[in-house]
């Protein structure tokens, strides 16, 4: 997953020779017939033109995405990562790629609503295509300013090339980088239409972002609490999503996830992928790194060995040391596969998948043959399933390291989320009804038995987040925004975290698959009693820029600068 070594400053002068062409689900201009001359010179080429930010420069984030969001967040154990262990360096690999693409989004955009600002077409469509753009541009900053701190400003790519000054950028202070955040976002709900195709951007999900925006600000410089004001924006924001968007959520948690529902109304904003296998960084291939070996027939799955971690197993009320599994919230079996679990939307045309024979059945179900997870767990969220699964859900097959499944970023559950915690505020709870029903709307979907209840709290919601969006990138930067204003309670949860191992998972479950008996030998099979509690400090929240980046423009070592950017910038 690595794109070529391009620094950030200067792709768009690429850009405006051709596009990255890729046989997706959105049509876009293809090399050898694009240039700047011949294009944009309808409503429908305006639209191909701003396709590739639903995936290509995203392409090289996916790994950063989770390990970032769920490794470091302690939601998923992997191996020996720095990401577990929070000693990620400037020279880590994931990291690099994770800087160069969010700032190849942002040369993307940049460069693409440059160009509709000429083109042909209606008005409309080209205000359409913009507010497109400057969604994936705010999503691009709102992940530099929550893992990197103060960035630069990236303005307009060809006006800093063409002052020859794309190596002296100084980084921006926190607050004035969340400002251009909700700057932009404000343009593109100015531009978007209320309702837009199926799978793009509209101008609920700019409002939808924004309100996420403002939950995340809220508590930046603040000690022990948060801006009643950003609080305030954030719930209004929330509220015309919730009121007025049209879109509701789906009956059945699991289908959100599946390639089926790619599209779904509850996703306001996704990474869309193409299968093809004749273009590279168009195509999801998260599967290939979270997926037991032989899930697929391609043979590109190598994730059997890491899984999701046992602390957040003991947020579901799980037990890996147990046959019986609790499945009282629905999520659980959605988010992680365990012993015991049988899924009929994978391997549909094998009669679906059981994780425990599949582990151990190697003569007929090409399993591994020993159990691999440190954890008694393995991925399900970001799972397509084998050939058959993808062909008879897109009509299409997948290859290796390719498929079609989406990636969804904001989902409408979020917002409800984002909503009741914005109505609590800095009280610690509400007995508002309209917040109760937000936050009773997507538990009562995961846990049907779950009653109304008559006040929700802060940590009714922070814990209904983490299982709502568990291995969905999001959970590390719910951290990020808590250690603006609370840094000891963010500590302090990360360093109790369980985010080790458990010993003797294998001989356990394959004695459970042979003879049906699952006795437990506390001496042999139990967590790690030696599991060393990771450093976490209040510098923790913050991630290294990559060195090359540093090496390439060295402002970045410096002390940002206070840049009032709605006076600096416009659109």
């Amino acid at each position: 997953m690595k794109l070529n070594n391009i620094k950030y400053w200067t792709l768009a002068a690429i850009l405006g020779a051709n596009l990255v062409s890729c046989d997706d689900f959105l049509d876009r201009p293809a090399e050898d017939s694009y240039n700047v001359d011949n294009f944009y010179q309808n409503d429908e080429q305006c639209f191909q033109g701003v396709n590739p930010l639903y995936n290509s420069p995203w392409f090289d984030f996916q790994r950063g995405f989770f390990k970032v969001g769920e490794v470091l967040a302690g939601n998923y154990y992997w191996g020996s990562s720095p990401y577990l262990t929070f000693t990620v360096n400037g020279t880590d690999e994931d990291l690099i790629n994770m800087s160069y693409s969010l700032w190849s989004v942002n040369a993307y955009a940049n460069t693409i609503r440059e160009r509709l600002q000429t083109a042909g077409g209606s008005e409309q469509t080209r205000n359409t295509c913009m507010g497109e753009c400057l969604v994936w541009k705010a999503m691009a900053y709102f992940y530099l300013v929550r893992t990197f701190g103060a960035v630069p400003i990236v303005h307009s790519n060809s006006d800093d090339i063409a002052a020859g000054n794309y190596n002296e950028k100084y980084k921006v202070q926190i607050p004035d980088v969340y400002e251009y955040i909700v700057m932009t976002l404000e343009e593109a709900i100015r531009l978007l239409p209320e309702s837009n195709s199926e799978g793009r951007i509209d101008q609920y999900t700019a409002k939808g972002l924004l309100a996420k925006v403002y939950l995340t600000k809220s508590g930046y410089g603040m000690s022990g609490s948060r801006n009643e004001d950003d609080l305030r924006q954030a719930a209004a924001y929330a509220k015309d999503v919730i009121d007025n968007s049209g879109r509701h959520l789906l009956a059945n948690y699991s289908d959100v996830f599946r390639l089926a529902n790619n599209f779904n109304e509850e996703c306001l904003l996704s990474w869309h992928w193409s299968a093809s296998s004749d273009a590279w960084t168009c195509q999801n291939a998260l599967q290939s790194d979270l997926a037991i070996a032989g899930f697929d027939e391609f043979g590109d799955c190598w994730g059997g060995y890491n899984g999701p971690s046992v602390d957040l197993q003991d947020a579901f009320g799980e037990n890996a040391l147990s046959p019986t599994r609790y499945n009282g919230d629905t999520r659980r079996k959605a988010t992680m596969m365990m012993c015991g679990d049988v899924y009929e939307y994978f391997w549909q045309d094998k009669g679906g998948f059981n994780y425990i024979n599949f582990i151990y059945d190697t003569d007929n179900l090409g399993g591994p043959g020993t159990y691999q997870s440190a954890t008694g767990a393995n991925e399900v969220k970001q799972l397509y399933g084998n050939a058959n699964d993808h062909l008879t859900a897109t009509g299409v097959s997948a290859s290796s390291q390719h498929s079609q499944l989406s990636t969804h970023l904001l989902r409408l559950s979020d917002v409800y989320l984002i909503y009741a915690e914005a109505m609590i505020g800095n009280n610690g709870s509400t007995s508002d009804e309209s917040a109760i029903d937000a936050f009773y709307q997507v538990r009562h979907r995961a846990i049907s038995t779950y009653e109304r209840p008559s006040v929700i709290t802060w940590e009714d919601v922070w814990k209904e987040r983490r299982l709502e969006l568990a291995c969905e990138g999001d959970r590390w930067y719910d951290y990020v925004r808590l250690s603006y204003y609370d840094p000891q309670r963010a500590i302090n949860e990360l360093t109790n975290q369980r985010r080790d191992v458990y010993y003797g998972l294998d001989d356990l479950y394959k004695t459970y698959y042979q003879t049906g008996s699952f006795t437990v030998n506390p001496d042999e099979h139990r967590y790690n009693p030696n599991a060393v509690k990771p450093n976490v400090t209040i510098s923790s929240f913050t991630l290294p820029f990559p060195t090359e980046d540093v090496v390439f423009n060295p402002h970045l070592m410096e002390d940002p600068i206070h840049v009032d950017v709605r006076s600096e910038f416009s659109y």
